[in-house]
């Protein structure tokens, strides 16, 4: 009996020897299986890491160069605008300078009919319809006679050249223009040189 009880003693340290070794082992493999899994987590972390930075900097490329087409096609406008602007410049003035010249043609008509007639009354009348013209002519490129009759005095219209006392009634009144002023549509391009009463 003393045998048994001694290899019952015996086996118990080789059992409990033999259970740390295993759950050493499994600690080991487990800690081995986790470490494994670990690095693959990572490394498959870094690999969505990595696709993820060549996206983007192949969106920023693709950005770089939308951002250079539109400046260039932007430059590209701002060059072409410039040149519209300059040629629509120079026509606008060749058609204003080509619609007056059957003005200068009339004028000088009416020269050559002044030296060689006496009759004063056809020479006022030739005249007269040489003025009509005229006013047409600005009327139709949309220049206008500011008006100054029996008008208040208004500085975004009006140079007061002078005063003139001429009684309550006509205080602040225009008096009388001694030059005409004109507008181009809205704009003043001439002011009227005007006498105002005080």
């Amino acid at each position: 009996m003393a045998k048994n009880k001694d290899k019952k003693n015996v086996e118990q340290p080789i059992d409990n020897q033999v259970e740390k070794e295993v759950v050493e082992s499994t600690a080991n493999a487990e800690t081995q299986v986790a470490d494994e899994a670990a690095t693959t987590q990572e490394v498959s972390e870094t690999e969505v890491l990595q696709a993820k930075v060549a996206e983007l900097e192949t969106r920023v490329a693709e950005l770089e160069d939308l951002k250079l087409r539109q400046m260039a096609e932007f430059d590209n406008f701002r060059r072409r605008t410039n040149k519209e602007k300059l040629e629509l410049m120079t026509t606008a003035g060749e058609r204003i300078f080509k619609d007056m010249l059957p003005l200068v043609d009339d004028f000088e008509r009416a020269k050559d009919a002044m030296e060689k007639t006496d009759d004063i009354e056809a020479v006022r009348q030739g005249i007269e319809l040489i003025y009509n013209k005229f006013i047409g002519f600005l009327a139709a490129n949309d220049v206008k006679v500011i008006d100054t009759a029996d008008a208040d005095f208004n500085t975004d219209l009006h140079e007061a050249i002078t005063t003139f006392a001429a009684g309550e009634d006509k205080k602040g009144k225009v008096i009388d223009c001694t030059q005409k002023g004109y507008t181009l549509g809205e704009k003043v391009i001439r002011f009227s040189k005007v006498v105002v009463g005080e």
